[in-house]
């Protein structure tokens, strides 16, 4: 199948890998920490990366619980059968320890011409092997780091692949740190075809992820695309949502009931304990833990309200990526619709909510893209966009533009995002929009007032400034 975007990370390993050709960098060779969420596409990307490079290379694969002796055994196989100059030098090697083993991968690259060796899942190796990082320190210092090589360490669990250089680890400071994210918005619209609208719509379904968004035929309309994924128990848009849960989170565990919880809607630390819990709230020794973890793997996403007076008990808690939050809201209870051949009432659940789903769903998307946008000429000094709301979230506003977050020193803009297909941000909107932004914190009545909206805006009102979907998606060209 054709690879399709990751410019920009594509560029990012390429710099990588010239520091080595040139040999400008502070060591001979140089390693990079590649993390992302299961199922983004890393080995993908890095596996197009080393067929693009033109240099030898080496790709392991491990396997998460395997015996270490078993595991070791194939990473210098792996070894002997790749076309490293050296790997002929390894060949029915036995190493009894991963120091062994890593030294066998220093012998089998060249001293005197660039090559790449990637580790893909190294979680799955810290796992096995409490000695694994400090045989990759050592064999790092004494033997790689001196070689023209790209050492690439890839893997998923994210709280595992931060740790490895965290202060008082044994790899601390010798790695470049890269995140692989899903596609973004303009990569998504150019795999779809679809208008600009149309294409944020569908980085709500897919969340980016590569698998998904190529099921998507090009030019075909949102409820066409969930016509036929809904009547496939094997579709991408169905199946990966459970496989990357399951990888995690197995369907008992309380981080899966969190999980499921904040997916159904649920948003504030009360009540996800109370959804949670089943017959009884969560305690709050039992919750805290689990948000920490969650937020730490990057599966949850956290948000204060956004102003100029700290609130930082007033959190709000939301599924990080867009696919897994629309998979949880429509999906998984749309699976036993589907394997029994009913999706269509999986799609009339969808069709149902999807207007009041999306509306709220979008507004993490638009920040993001405004954060792209901005600062620029009109807003030199805004650098934070979020949101405000109290504490009974009335009112709730939409889009906060500061100088700084989590506390700003200054609001820029107080402004309001309407997603409707045929009704554009009018003179309804705007007086509410007024009068609610006199209770933010830091606000004014000469506080400058915008809008974000997918139909446009009526015209004659007095906005300092309006976004248009096309604008969003060109934040990520």
């Amino acid at each position: 199948m054709e690879f399709k975007g990751r410019a920009a990370d594509l560029d990012l390993l390429a710099q990588q890998l010239g520091l080595v050709v040139e040999g400008t960098g502070a060591t001979r060779g140089r390693s990079v920490i590649m993390m992302g969420r299961r199922r983004v596409g890393k080995s993908r990307l890095v596996q197009e990366f080393c067929d693009r490079s033109g240099v030898p290379y080496v790709v392991f694969q491990a396997t998460r619980g395997r015996n270490p002796v078993a595991e070791r055994t194939d990473f210098t196989a792996a070894l002997a059968h790749s076309a490293l100059p050296g790997a002929e030098l390894v060949a029915g090697l036995q190493a009894t320890d991963w120091n062994q083993a890593l030294r066998s991968l220093a012998l089998a690259v060249p001293d005197d011409a660039p090559s790449i060796a990637v580790i893909d899942e190294v979680p799955w190796l810290v796992e096995q092997d409490g000695e694994f990082e400090g045989a990759l320190q050592t064999v790092w210092d004494r033997h790689l780091s001196a070689k023209p090589v790209l050492l690439v360490l890839v893997g998923s669990d994210m709280s595992v692949m931060e740790a490895l250089q965290s202060h008082g680890r044994p790899f601390f400071g010798r790695a470049t740190k890269m995140t692989v994210r899903p596609l973004h918005l303009a990569d998504v619209q150019a795999a779809t075809g679809l208008d600009a609208a149309e294409a944020m719509d569908a980085l709500l379904i897919t969340g980016g992820f590569p698998e998904i968004v190529q099921s998507w035929r090009p030019g075909t309309p949102r409820t066409e695309f969930l016509r036929e994924a809904v009547s496939n128990p094997l579709s991408p848009l169905l199946v990966a949502g459970e496989l990357s849960l399951l990888g995690e989170f197995p369907e008992a565990s309380h981080s899966r009931a969190v999980l499921e919880a904040v997916g159904s809607g649920e948003r504030t630390f009360s009540t996800i304990a109370a959804q949670a819990g089943g017959a009884g709230a969560l305690p709050s020794g039992t919750l805290s833990p689990l948000l920490n973890t969650l937020l730490a793997k990057r599966v949850l996403a956290v948000d204060l309200p956004l102003s100029t007076k700290p609130d930082s008990k007033n959190k709000r808690y939301r599924i990080a990526d867009p696919y897994l939050r629309f998979w949880l809201a429509f999906m998984r209870r749309g699976i036993p619709l589907i394997e029994r051949g009913r999706g269509d009432l999986a799609l009339e659940r969808i069709e149902r909510s999807w207007t009041t789903w999306r509306g709220r769903a979008i507004e993490p998307v638009v920040r993001e893209s405004l954060l792209r946008l901005l600062p620029d000429d009109f807003w030199p000094e805004t650098e934070a966009v979020g949101g405000w709301w109290n504490r009974q979230n009335n009112p709730e506003i939409d889009l906060i533009g500061a100088d700084r977050a989590p506390v700003a020193g200054a609001v820029h803009f107080i402004g309001s995002v309407k997603w409707l297909e045929s009704q554009p941000f009018g003179r309804r909107e705007y007086d509410a929009l007024v009068r609610d932004a006199l209770a933010v914190p830091g606000a004014d009545p000469d506080t400058p007032l915008v809008a974000v909206s997918r139909s446009g805006v009526t015209d004659g009102l007095p906005l300092a400034a309006h976004w248009r979907p096309e604008d969003l998606v060109d934040a990520w060209r």
